[in-house]
């Protein structure tokens, strides 16, 4: 997906570091990231959640809060009502730009944060906390004898994200009084909880709490087996998918006309996992699946082989055939199914290109309703005038450029 890095002028003129994650494609939406207190823009689950929504035509700009990871400024100086104001600064720089965010995600701490800024934020229909505190305060168990000399002695240095920084009595004073209850009872914007019931950093009983606090439209999804950072890729991508589905009820996400040559749109297939085979296939905004290979081959297994899909096509190119046949004459198919299985294996073929070969589908069509002996044939006939069916006995053309990037 295209990338740019961006910077821009947070709550008190310091210059922050920004990434815009773009559409390969038309931009149908914007939505904007914070990052949790421990660590900053490219934590692995933010760029898994970023490109999944790039992919759907949902620009995303992740940022370092002031002081933190590429940012100017010292987080010394900073306090909650500090990173509040950082959101709304990149939110009001996307504005700038004619890309006002619809969509607020916000990882822990900033989780927090989102939910306090999104009423300075009038583009924003639509908000998603992970794993975030009900009171920021929580933050501060994270500080260990740290807290007591940053009161003792004014500021002290404690690690964050692998780096050193120092951090300020006003923040700790800050977070502690910091109530979210009004602002979540006032948010007026959709709003998704993720939170995983093992987080031993943040207790899942905080997002009930704001889940209780909450008006509706609101929606709560457990993460389960995440740790609080959704380290592992199946936990990221599980919240990034999660994450999509929701954001198109409440984005309005209206797609292009599809370009001259190709009425149905364009088919777009980007590598989700450059370690493995994961690949996110999306058809316009509405429509996406995985593709991947089996373990054994070297994939993680969580959508369909390419081989799969070719099938999955087939089958359900019979299916409607043969119900389009049946309306037409009126008779009285109950239920199609179409059971396709191929020979070979995607895998292996890949390092045997040059081997001829023969791909053999086999079809096992069940027809359910009270048809006649004569039906049954007819039907079974019309299966083979499946448009699909006809374009893989035919000699298709395959013409294949690169783009610019």
């Amino acid at each position: 997906m295209p990338m740019e890095h961006v910077r821009f002028a947070g709550h008190s003129g310091a210059t922050l570091s920004a990434r815009l994650d773009l559409p390969d494609g038309p931009r149908l939406g914007t939505a904007l990231f914070a990052h949790c207190f421990t660590c900053g823009k490219n934590i692995p689950a933010a760029r898994r959640i970023a490109a999944r929504l790039a992919a759907m035509g949902i620009a995303v700009l992740r940022f370092d809060f002031t002081g933190l990871g590429h940012s100017e400024g010292e987080f010394e100086n900073t306090d909650f009502a500090s990173n509040v104001g950082d959101i709304a600064a990149a939110a009001a720089y996307l504005e700038g730009r004619g890309m006002a965010p619809g969509l607020l995600i916000g990882h822990s701490l900033g989780g927090a944060a989102v939910l306090q800024a999104a009423s300075e934020i009038e583009s924003a229909t639509a908000v998603v906390t992970l794993n975030a505190p009900f009171e920021p305060a929580q933050v501060l168990s994270r500080f260990g004898d740290t807290l007591a000399r940053i009161e003792r002695e004014g500021a002290a240095e404690l690690r964050l994200g692998g780096h050193p920084v120092r951090i300020g009595r006003d923040f700790v004073e800050d977070v502690r009084r910091e109530r979210l209850a009004p602002a979540i009872a006032a948010l007026g914007r959709a709003l998704l909880v993720l939170h995983g019931p093992r987080d031993a950093v943040v207790g899942v009983d905080n997002a009930a709490r704001i889940f209780e606090a909450a008006k509706h439209p609101k929606s709560f999804v457990t993460l389960d087996g995440a740790d609080h950072l959704i380290s592992r890729p199946e936990d990221a991508e599980y919240a990034a998918d999660v994450i999509a589905a929701w954001a198109r009820r409440y984005l309005e996400l209206s797609p292009p006309a599809p370009p001259p040559g190709a009425p149905e749109g364009v088919v777009r297939v980007s590598e989700a996992d450059p370690d493995g085979f994961l690949q996110d296939v999306h058809h316009g905004p509405e429509h996406h699946a995985l593709a991947d290979e089996p373990e054994a081959y070297g994939g993680t297994n969580r959508g369909m082989s390419p081989y799969g899909f070719l099938a999955a096509g087939l089958g359900a190119c019979t299916s409607m055939t043969i119900r389009m046949y049946a309306r037409r004459k009126g008779w009285p198919l109950a239920h199609v199914q179409v059971d396709v299985t191929h020979a070979k294996v995607h895998a292996q073929d890949a390092g045997d290109a040059g081997t001829p070969k023969i791909d053999r589908f086999h079809r096992a069509i069940l027809l359910q309703g009270p048809l006649d002996d004569g039906q049954r044939a007819r039907l079974l006939e019309i299966a083979d005038r499946c448009p699909v069916h006809r374009t893989l006995e035919a000699e298709a053309e395959i013409v294949t450029e690169l783009v610019d990037d």
